[in-house]
């Protein structure tokens, strides 16, 4: 693990973009970037297109480790270049950005009102490519629908197997059991899934990890998550909310910085000149990185 930017995720003062749309959610991000699917003909021109909006962002002068702690990034992404340099070896020597990697392969079907991961086949050699890319830690994403027990304890395991295998590959796992803001008993289920990652944590097991959640219903009902020993940091994901609404209550949460994907891209244009695209990342940045400003960060070991 590299001390270095460690200390940077663990101390520092700033949010994560989340840089990670794959394959099915991309279309949509293209969209809302003004880029409609006629624009492209197949995967491989869609998938040029996201790569250049994320170069867009990532070279905007706004984007930079004074106020980007980490960015998360899509398996292809890593694969890619950014300016003549590998993505992750480009964030973090040009702009001082921590970089990270989703690692999950898409949702299960539903069952006990969750979607798990689908299986992480391939993890063992995404895990190695990674390490050789020299990214930091990894995210992957499972869902809750409602306050049901057997489903969140059933998600909570699946999270810390696959963290467990993670860390022992020498990356520090991002753990996101996303709450869904339309769950009718949101509450319960942060109550719920709190008390089974507190009891996970608490199992013997000196694994570093992050966790990405939802920004819960309770104020602060993380805070105790935040300070536990083995948790660098945790991550709120802004879950459909706009950009205005999910830094207001992530403002409430003062245990929480943010980690947004369509909240910090709310905005952007491929119609955009540079010096309006610049602007208007920046103001969002500036938002963003306010509404985490508040947080209490942990100490570097």
């Amino acid at each position: 693990m590299d001390r270095m930017q460690r200390n940077k995720v663990g101390s520092s003062h700033g949010f994560f973009a989340a840089l990670d749309q794959s394959g099915g959610s991309t279309p949509k991000a293209l969209a809302d970037y003004g880029i409609a699917e006629d624009r492209y003909h197949d995967d491989a021109e869609m998938f040029d297109l996201v790569h250049a909006m994320r170069t867009r962002v990532m070279t905007c002068p706004a984007f930079d480790g004074t106020r980007v702690l980490g960015a998360i990034l899509f398996e292809q992404t890593m694969e890619r270049n950014v300016q003549g340099l590998p993505t992750a070896r480009y964030l973090w020597e040009e702009k001082q950005v921590v970089p990270f990697l989703k690692v999950d392969k898409g949702l299960a079907d539903e069952d006990n009102h969750v979607q798990l991961m689908k299986p992480i086949d391939t993890l063992d050699d995404l895990l190695s490519r990674a390490v050789a890319q020299r990214i930091f830690g990894t995210k992957m994403r499972s869902v809750i629908k409602d306050a049901d027990p057997a489903g969140i304890d059933a998600v909570a395991d699946q999270q810390f197997d696959y963290g467990a295998r993670i860390a022992a590959a020498g990356l520090v796992p991002i753990l996101e059991p996303e709450v869904s803001i339309h769950s009718p008993h949101k509450q319960e289920a942060e109550i719920l899934l709190r008390d089974a990652l507190r009891s996970r944590l608490d199992a013997d097991d000196d694994t570093t990890l992050m966790l990405k959640l939802t920004i819960p219903s309770q104020p602060d009902l993380y805070a105790d998550l935040a300070t536990h020993p083995r948790v660098l940091r945790v991550l709120a994901l802004s879950g459909g909310y706009s950009r205005d609404r999910a830094c207001a209550e992530l403002a409430k949460n003062p245990s929480m910085i943010a980690s947004f994907s369509r909240a910090l891209l709310e905005g952007l244009s491929d119609k955009q000149n540079d010096d309006e695209f610049n602007t208007t990342l920046d103001s969002s940045i500036a938002q963003i990185f306010t509404a985490s400003l508040h947080q209490g960060s942990q100490s570097a070991e």
